[in-house]
């Protein structure tokens, strides 16, 4: 049984705080009931689209690294009296802490209708290269190898939800892979980081679409607005152009869109041509590859 309100806060402490096909998604289940997980929804676009999601009448996963934040968001959609939630806590900057989490959600939710990967962050070209818990670009770590070991440990319970979907939150500030040098360790290769990170989400979604569609599930990246008002964006130092709201709404209305275009990359609510790399079918190979021996995941 789904949870009902009034809401029961769970916290889990995690060991580790080809060419587009042309087919369309099935419609989508109604939200009342559905199961979704929505990361780095305790602050931001994630937030938004939780509490939008719990208004529908949908059970959310909340998902972030602060439980406090996490309960808070948990509490407003209680104190609303629609849809349901609890909060999972994770640090997508540990590759094991990610396969913890997923199994987590996969052993509490057997089905899940919606993945919505929006985690991420962003450095500046000026700030100094980070890397991950396992040694990994902190960018490429969390805004993309998250996202690929979710699709992967989730894919049987979002099958069997089917019809389901997945949402990779990307941008349109892409930037070609350099597979010589993914981990930014040459000089000025730090300024690429994010836009790296964020056409490898595209190139991704682009070569597992058809696969996943074959089980029920449709797979889309999109970019959700231009700069928003995030304290992401604040903290690189960037003038915000939109607001989370116009954000929240060019998502949920793909989220709630009758069919979709699986392997598409959404931008203002419709498909967008794909940077040369993401569609080309050596590039997805090689990214693929590389994602499998990074994570452990992926090779079934």
């Amino acid at each position: 049984m789904r949870p009902t309100a009034p809401i029961r806060l769970l916290v889990l402490v995690l060991a580790l705080v080809a060419p587009l096909p042309v087919a369309l998604a099935a419609e989508p289940p109604a939200d009342a009931g559905r199961t979704v997980l929505v990361t780095g929804s305790t602050d931001g676009l994630g937030r938004a689209l939780a509490l939008a999601l719990a208004a529908q009448g949908a059970h959310v996963i909340v998902h972030g690294r602060n439980a406090a934040r996490g309960q808070a968001v948990v509490d407003e959609i209680a104190a609303a009296g629609q849809g349901s939630a609890e909060f999972v806590a994770a640090d997508f900057a540990s590759l094991q802490g990610v396969r913890d989490f997923a199994d987590a959600i996969a052993a509490r939710h057997p089905r899940l209708d919606l993945l919505v990967n929006n985690a991420g962050i962003a450095i500046t070209g000026a700030q100094p290269r980070r890397t991950s818990e396992d040694g990994h670009e902190l960018q490429f770590a969390v805004n993309y190898l998250a996202g690929w070991i979710l699709v992967h440990r989730l894919r049987p319970a979002l099958a069997a939800a089917a019809p389901s979907r997945v949402v990779n939150v990307a941008s349109i500030s892409a930037h070609d892979i350099d597979f010589d040098d993914v981990m930014l360790e040459q000089p000025g290769a730090s300024a690429r980081g994010y836009g790296q990170s964020k056409q490898a989400q595209v190139t991704m979604t682009a070569a597992l679409a058809p696969a996943f569609a074959a089980d029920g599930i449709t797979m889309i990246s999109l970019h959700p607005a231009t700069l928003m008002d995030t304290t992401m964006v604040r903290d690189i130092g960037v003038p915000p152009r939109t607001t989370v709201a116009e954000g929240r709404d060019t998502v949920m209305a793909l989220i709630d869109a009758p069919t979709l275009v699986p392997g598409a990359f959404y931008v203002d609510g419709k498909p967008a041509p794909l940077a040369a790399q993401s569609e080309d079918a050596r590039a997805q190979a090689r990214l693929l590859a590389l994602s499998r021996t990074l994570t452990g995941v992926g090779g079934d």
